[in-house]
């Protein structure tokens, strides 16, 4: 794929040219893939507005119909909608994990109640992401599965048609992805199914509050207690709703702002979320930028100045690219922390911000769990690699933004969450 050169201005001066724009943020990929699970799930039909068009959101998509699942596209005046219409599901069949973690953890719980054998597939760096809790967690409730003893990718699920649920022991100190994979199974399981989270950490809890969330709304029922989750069976009802836009990706366009000075406008941000993105608004308040609620979403202006941060990410560990992107250009030094759950990501996130940041000049000092960012004048020197890694791009590409000569490599990762990263990037510059 073609490199990108990331928009820059030369000798940054956040008063000379400041930036005046509105942004609609395509929709949440973490609601859209939760969705389309629970509307595959329901017994009745269920219609998807505003859904996410992306590489992940198109492999859950394809991954769901490959098991029978009905899902068409209808088309409206602003994009397009899904409609969901359940069907029994039913092997053979092979599924494309690509890269994503909603995927590889989300689907093979629900495959396992089609009937005959599902293969599961994906990218290289798929191989090397964890996905043993999902697959003990699926032995321990009778599902047979092939995996020669890896408990990694590929692997090969024989579905029985049926679950009859139970007592599973996870440790999702990895990914909260697993908790989110087994509470989207439970509503379909025979008997229900309780959830004991064993490990030492959780990291992500919002990501697992999206998920009761969206349940509850499909009416399932869902208790949570001390490191558990109790979900009984039931038939789920189909939805029509809405999609939120994805306030994770709202990152780097508010981190613009902060460093070109003007504002952004980010439309329809929600009032009430449990998206992780929507805690941006506090983080970067307190990194120097002007943050208020706006009729049409939420406003963000440069105030000239860019503060270091001291922050525990855990529970938001994917906003981290794009702060210390920001932490990079700050007056004073960041340290990031409860991270280290992001060496398992697309990529090592830690190294490669380390890496990347340093070899523009910058002094990032790598810790087992943190990132320490001592703010330095960044020249560039060599093109800021992606890693085929989303969010490493735009980490790369807020940072072009003050370095003149930044080269982003291969921005067509940012379509894995983002269809058209360069095209909103160039209409936030262009005003």
């Amino acid at each position: 794929m073609a490199n990108w050169k990331a928009p820059y201005r030369s000798g940054l001066t956040p008063a000379s040219k400041p930036i005046h724009s509105q942004i609609i943020i395509p929709g949440s990929k973490s609601a859209t893939n939760r969705a389309l699970i629970l509307a595959a799930l329901a017994k009745t039909p269920s219609r998807l507005r505003r859904p996410l068009s992306s590489r992940d959101t198109d492999l859950m998509v394809k991954g769901l119909q490959s098991l029978g699942i009905d899902i068409s596209v209808i088309k409206t005046n602003g994009g397009f909608d899904y409609q969901v219409v359940p069907n029994k599901m039913l092997g053979p069949a092979s599924i494309d994990v690509g890269n994503a973690g909603t995927v590889m953890r989300f689907l093979p719980p629900i495959a396992a109640l089609a009937k005959g054998l599902i293969h599961f597939d994906g990218d290289a760096r798929s191989y090397e992401r964890p996905l043993a809790p999902v697959i003990k967690a699926l032995e321990q409730l009778g599902v047979t599965i092939e995996h020669n003893g890896k408990y990694r990718l590929p692997l090969t699920i024989n579905g029985a048609g049926k679950i009859a649920g139970g007592t599973v022991e996870v440790d999702a100190s990895s990914s909260s992805q697993f908790v989110s994979a087994l509470l989207l199974l439970g509503p379909a399981t025979e008997t229900g199914i309780t959830i004991k989270h064993i490990g030492e950490s959780l990291p992500s809890l919002p990501h697992i509050e999206m998920t009761i969330q969206m349940l509850k709304l499909y009416g399932a029922k869902v208790e949570v207690g001390a490191n558990s989750w109790q979900v009984k069976p039931t038939d789920l009802i189909g939805q029509d709703m809405i999609i939120e836009p994805d306030l994770s990706n709202a990152a780097p366009f508010m981190a613009a702002a902060m460093i070109c000075g003007g504002s952004v406008e980010i439309l329809d941000w929600p009032k009430i979320t449990s998206q992780p993105g929507d805690q941006l608004r506090n983080i970067f308040s307190k990194m120097g930028a002007k943050i208020e609620r706006s009729e049409l979403g939420l406003k963000i202006s440069g105030t000239e100045k860019i503060l270091g941060i001291d922050i525990n990410l855990q529970e938001v560990g994917e906003l981290t690219p794009s702060i210390a992107a920001v932490a990079a250009l700050a007056e004073t030094e960041s340290r990031l922390f409860g991270i280290a759950h992001l060496r398992l990501h697309e990529t090592d996130r830690l190294s490669a911000l380390a890496t990347e940041i340093n070899n523009l000049g910058g002094k990032v000092i790598e810790g087992p769990g943190e990132l320490s960012i001592k703010p330095t004048p960044l020249v560039a020197k060599q093109e800021f690699k992606s890693y085929e890694d989303h969010r490493m791009a735009t980490a790369g590409a807020i940072i072009g933004l003050a370095v003149e000569g930044v080269v982003v490599e291969n921005i067509e990762t940012t379509k894995k969450t983002l269809p058209d990263f360069p095209g909103l990037w160039a209409e936030m510059l262009n005003g």
